[in-house]
């Protein structure tokens, strides 16, 4: 149950962040940024395992990068998506 918990932190985090870095944080709440982060999180993970490195390995700073990178991504598909 703590594990789920603080997956749930580290998505709402990196979600919160992707939206800032791409400029979607005004039109997003809090349930939508842990959406974002936990599937950023989920896509983050096989991307760098695509790549070679690992997916998330815990509750720490690298985790958290994979996540954002995962979060931006898939804000970035959902924008690419909406303007068509």
């Amino acid at each position: 149950m703590g594990n789920l918990l603080l997956f749930i932190i580290l998505g709402g985090i990196a979600g919160w962040l992707a939206s800032i870095v791409m400029k979607t944080d005004s039109s997003m709440g809090v349930v939508a940024n842990v959406v974002v982060g936990v599937l950023g999180a989920l896509i983050g993970g096989f991307v760098f395992t695509a790549l070679g490195g690992q997916g998330v390995t815990g509750f720490n700073f690298y985790s958290l990068l994979v996540a954002l990178v995962g979060s931006i991504i898939l804000l970035w598909l959902v924008k690419i998506f909406r303007r068509a």
